[in-house]
């Protein structure tokens, strides 16, 4: 018999759920064949058949919270087969670049596996639903508004899915939503960072006039660049001024590793949660091609198709909170860093140029950092040369030949 595990894929991920199974017990399932959909805090990822066989069990019911190790299914291989055991470790690590891709006889659903679930307890069929969300994503008012709209004889819900479609429909005092999967992780990621640095948050304002006023320009001339890809790269130049913010606290080893490149992490709301992808080496990009890759990621992100490199490894995090509105913010350390970022809603207001009062569009910003690794001083210094490089863009030309 081979037990197909949940196997450590790295990059952090020690826990997931079970979003649907795409096999029954007594079929029999091809080697490198997709048999169980499982969904992390970072993707959704397919666990292919490490052997030819039949499945004889299913260990773990949909919707169920697993950890590396759990056994899901077991294969009875036969007689006539043999399991390479590496291989199958081998083909449980390659499936996590395998992002929601279905059999060909499977409709390409996008969905958070808390919204499967209430279309698995409401009887519906999730690839029969029209999604409203980006990318075509399905959301849980899509499920809800696909019932309402058909008729009541098309489907038979079980007493107990039609009891727990009831409870969340009819309730009034409260609606239940399930603190697992996704958001739970990122709550014990935001409560470790919380209690073990020592957040300070410095804030400063920004003329961001001029990097507005170009951006509009060169649009106009038929290159689109986001103004996020030049605040992008003017923290990129002030981190090499300022290595400390750019660096990882080693308690253990009683050093602060300060790194040699900029892996930044981009701050991304999706309906899932907060996820932060990571634009790569952005020291050896023009603003063009960080305005390009961040593009990318981010609407990966919003589909749920970023893989577990574009979501590692980075050195320091910025949150554009802008375009939602933000005034002013404490963010949280993106842990183990030492910095985070965050740049809020541009606004016109009166301001004082050579002496004179002039409208001017100006900027907050919020600049958390690890009180144990730089010191107040420093983190203003820090702050007050990414201004001086947004205020004036054209002196990052300077910083770029």
């Amino acid at each position: 018999m081979v037990d197909v595990k949940f196997h450590d894929i790295g990059e952090g991920i020690t826990e997931g759920e079970v979003i649907q199974y795409l096999v029954k017990i007594g079929e029999k399932v091809e080697a490198d064949q997709p048999l169980v959909e499982v969904q992390t805090d970072k993707m959704t990822a397919e666990l292919p058949s490490p052997a030819q066989g039949t499945i004889t069990d299913i260990k773990v019911p949909e919707g169920e919270q697993i950890t590396v190790g759990t056994t899901l299914l077991v294969i009875d291989p036969g007689q006539s087969a043999t399991v390479d055991t590496r291989k199958e470790e081998e083909q449980a690590k390659k499936s996590v670049q395998i992002q929601v891709t279905k059999p060909a006889n499977k409709k390409l659903v996008l969905a958070a596996p808390y919204t499967r679930k209430i279309a698995r307890d409401l009887g519906v069929n999730i690839e029969e639903v029209t999604g409203t969300g980006p990318a075509g994503r399905i959301t849980d008012e899509d499920v809800y508004r696909f019932t309402n709209e058909s008729a009541a004889g098309k489907r038979q819900v079980s007493q107990e899915s039609a009891s727990a479609s009831a409870r969340r429909l009819e309730t009034e005092e409260e609606n239940i939503v399930p603190f697992k999967g996704r958001r739970k992780i990122i709550a014990e990621k935001m409560a470790k960072s919380l209690f073990t640095i020592p957040h300070v948050t410095h804030f400063e304002e920004a003329d961001v006039t001029n990097v507005l006023n170009l951006t509009q320009q060169l649009k106009e001339e038929g290159d689109h660049v986001s103004v996020a890809a030049f605040f992008i790269k003017a923290v990129q130049i002030a981190l090499q001024d300022f290595p400390v913010f750019n660096a990882v606290l080693d308690e253990e080893n009683e050093v602060i590793k300060m790194k040699n490149h900029c892996h930044m992490g981009i701050a991304v709301d999706t309906e899932e949660g907060l996820i932060v992808p990571v634009i790569r080496h952005t020291e050896r990009k023009s603003i063009k091609q960080i305005h390009d890759e961040m593009k990318q990621l981010i609407q990966k992100a919003q589909e749920n198709r970023l893989n577990p490199k574009e979501m590692s490894g980075s050195t320091f995090t910025i949150s554009n909170v802008g375009p939602l509105g933000s005034i002013a913010a404490t963010p949280i350390i993106n842990y183990p860093e030492t910095g985070l970022m965050a740049f809020h809603k541009a606004k016109k207001r009166p301001a004082v140029v050579n002496d004179e009062i002039t409208i001017r569009s100006m900027m907050n910003i919020s600049m958390s950092f690890d009180h144990r690794v730089a010191d107040g001083a420093m983190a203003v210094a820090f702050t007050n040369r990414f201004v001086r490089l947004i205020e004036n863009p054209a002196k990052m030309l300077l910083e770029l030949m």
